[in-house]
């Protein structure tokens, strides 16, 4: 089983992100389950989701506590939030932000870890580009499909126009296509240097 957790604060789309997750892993086959964590229900208070991939039925219902895989939607949260606690040796970190993980102050995470798991990308400012508002949530759902391999980009695409229509969705899938090549190219370059 794949464990993510996704971090972020209310009104970023943090509870779609784990909805489009699991929907797009079931499109590609996977049994898949999503669920929210909330503490303030309110914008701006922090939020949690989870999302479980499986070959098999999923009958956990507790929260992640050692994931696999962390999606930071809110880079703010790095230092207030303990979001790192119980991430996988081996896990995957993507976290929505154009800065790297030195100018973060989190460079300790990365000791240790293969850097070819962990990455920055620019999730907010490609949704403000392609779908008109600051909301991450496809986006990073794209750099993790690149990052991870556990997801393909059309999954995702499929995933976003359940979730939504027209424009939105169009936009949300140009952003989500963005950030999967932009994370794609981080990789390569990260791959030449090593």
């Amino acid at each position: 089983m794949f464990e993510v957790r996704i971090h972020g604060r209310g009104g970023q789309g943090v509870v779609s992100g784990a909805e489009m997750l699991s929907v797009a892993a079931f499109l590609q086959g996977s049994y898949a389950q999503a669920f929210p964590s909330f503490g303030s229900e309110r914008n701006g208070a922090p939020v949690v989701s989870f999302c479980r991939i499986s070959g098999r039925e999923i009958r956990l219902r507790e929260p992640v506590m050692r994931p696999d895989a962390l999606i930071i939607q809110d880079p703010t949260l790095l230092l207030q939030v303990e979001v790192f606690h119980g991430l996988k040796q081996e896990g995957y970190v993507l976290i929505n932000t154009s800065r790297s993980f030195d100018e973060l102050g989190i460079a300790d995470i990365a000791n240790g870890r293969r850097a070819e798991r962990l990455c920055t990308v620019p999730a907010s400012d490609l949704a403000l580009k392609y779908v008109g508002r600051p909301l991450p949530n496809a986006a990073l759902l794209g750099g993790f499909a690149a990052l991870s391999g556990r997801i393909k980009l059309d999954s995702v695409a499929a995933a976003v126009r359940e979730k939504f229509s027209g424009k939105v969705a169009e936009g949300n899938i140009a952003a989500a296509t963005a950030a999967h090549d932009f994370v794609q190219q981080k990789m390569q370059e990260a791959a030449h240097v090593a």
